[in-house]
């Protein structure tokens, strides 16, 4: 197969793009509304941008209703966010919170998602995450305004929390971490098996 991108369509260019760019981490997002409203949702389109200083970043691929969706929309409106990292003992809660809720319900309470209070910012925080980064919003760049296109959304990280558990010699534990990436449909990849290979010096 070797095609151009012009000739494909949004939705075949989707397919190739999310099943080959495999795995991708996942940024499971909790953001409070103007209403009181805390919302949960995981995006794979996420990655480190910046160390110093530190800044993550996410993209929403936009809806076909032309509406951003209640993350972006509640970051825009009051400029926090908790960035947890999924493991493997929390694939099932946070698959859960992908249901397509009505702007009023929670996904804590309708996939029963035990939370606690953040440290600096609003939003609440999953409690049975190991690793969570506390941000506020950076910057939003749109790629495109059309459904399929890509909005991408900076974050400062204020505040990392870590399970103590996970550190070895004050770094995370890979293994212990465990963390799930998102392949092409909908399946998911586990860091059961590791391989560690040096940087070659030359």
């Amino acid at each position: 197969m070797n095609v151009a991108t012009q000739e494909l369509g949004t939705r075949e260019l989707y397919q190739l793009l999310v099943n080959g760019v495999t795995p991708r981490p996942i940024a499971w997002i909790s953001t409070v509304s103007d209403d009181g409203i805390d919302n949960l949702a995981p995006y794979s389109f996420f990655n480190v941008v910046s160390v110093n200083p530190p800044v993550l970043s996410y993209t929403q691929v936009n809806p076909q209703s032309g509406v951003d969706k209640d993350t972006l929309q509640n970051l825009e409106a009051n400029g926090e966010c908790v960035v947890h990292i999924v493991s493997e003992h929390t694939l099932e809660k946070m698959n859960q919170s992908c249901a397509s809720l009505p702007l009023d319900q929670s996904e804590f309470e309708f996939a029963d998602i035990a939370s606690e209070p953040s440290l600096s910012v609003a939003p609440r925080s999953v409690s049975d995450a190991w690793v969570r980064y506390e941000c506020t919003l950076r910057d939003v760049v749109r790629i495109s305004a059309e459904p399929g296109g890509g909005t991408m959304v900076l974050l400062d990280v204020k505040q990392v929390v870590i399970n103590d558990e996970l550190l070895n010699d004050g770094k995370i534990d890979q293994h212990k971490l465990n963390a799930v990436g998102k392949m092409g449909g909908d399946f998911y990849s586990f860091t059961h098996e590791l391989t560690a290979l040096s940087r070659p010096t030359i």
